[in-house]
């Protein structure tokens, strides 16, 4: 199994095999849409895990939990973990981090626009199934020491989406399906955490008038627009 560490991101983190692995140093507070442990709760940890390019993805499905959870349990992780899925491969794993004030937040992100959508677009006839063989998925974790109230946790998600749609735009990203400008992906995710209620500088608001939501803003359009770059290059590769 090869393992590769990165020491410029505070939060401790591996890329082991196909798997994003980072461990929080405890229980943080996390808000997610992950397919495992979504939702709201406490957490130590957080996975992005590539599956398989090809056919076979389907096997993962529909019960990715259950796929993820077992994986949990095959890298030994300890506590709660909320799991991701991507066919993006680790390779194009994207790092970033910003600070003021006493404050940081840092972005791990894997970004593919195979699956690009523009939000309001009514669900194609073709299943999203048939499209997990390319990398089409952005998946975004947010790590802060920070201490988030619930409105600004939900805050976090509002610019970090504000930000990876801006970049969307900013590079003409197009929908796969009718060619208009895309917002996102159609199986995009995200993640944030932060620290427990005092363990961390205080922050009821998380809004772009905000130091937090500034940073977000900042961190995510870093990862976004390097992740872009290299999903450009997978796809120019793979032609």
């Amino acid at each position: 199994m090869n393992t590769r560490t990165r020491r410029d991101i505070c939060t401790s983190y591996q890329v082991i095999g196909p798997t994003l692995v980072i461990r929080l140093g405890g229980r943080k507070r996390v808000l997610s849409s992950a397919p495992l442990g979504g939702g709201v709760g406490l957490a130590s940890n957080i996975v992005n895990h590539q599956v398989e390019t090809n056919g076979s993805i389907k096997a993962y499905y529909p019960t990715p939990a259950r796929y993820l959870r077992r994986l949990a349990l095959r890298l030994r992780l300890n506590g709660k973990t909320i799991g991701l899925m991507t066919a993006v491969p680790m390779t194009q794993l994207v790092t970033a981090r910003v600070a003021a004030e006493g404050v940081w937040v840092e972005c791990f992100g894997t970004v593919g626009v195979t699956n690009a959508v523009r939000a309001g677009e009514w669900p194609s006839q073709r299943s999203h199934h048939d499209k997990l063989g390319k990398p089409g998925t952005i998946n975004l974790i947010l790590v802060t020491n920070g201490s988030l109230s619930h409105a600004a946790m939900v805050g976090v998600v509002q610019v970090a989406t504000e930000a990876k749609t801006g970049v969307l735009r900013d590079h003409a990203v197009p929908s796969c399906h009718d060619g208009s400008a895309a917002t996102g992906t159609g199986t995009d995710a995200v993640v944030i955490a932060c620290q427990r209620r005092g363990q961390g500088p205080s922050h009821i608001y998380s809004g772009t008038h905000t130091i937090i939501g500034a940073l977000v803003g900042r961190v995510v359009t870093d990862c976004m627009t390097r992740g872009l770059a290299k999903a450009k290059a997978w796809r120019e590769s793979h032609q």
